[in-house]
């Protein structure tokens, strides 16, 4: 399962469903996201709306 979290009051918070028994547990992995590091080199963009465009873009996937 791959979900999006928000760190808040030092607590990560779910952005979606987790579909988990109580006391489950479970391992993170955690992420920053940073998207403009990975295409760093790769392409030129100046446009920072067409940056967002692409990052948020549901075609992509992780790399």
């Amino acid at each position: 399962m791959r979900i999006k979290a928000r760190y808040e009051n030092k607590v990560l918070k779910p952005l979606e469903e987790l579909n988990l028994k109580e006391g489950e547990e479970v391992e993170i992995e955690i992420k920053k996201k940073d998207p403009i590091k990975k295409l760093e080199g790769l392409i030129k963009l100046t446009n920072q709306e067409w940056v967002d465009e692409i990052i948020e873009s549901p075609d992509l996937e992780p790399v």
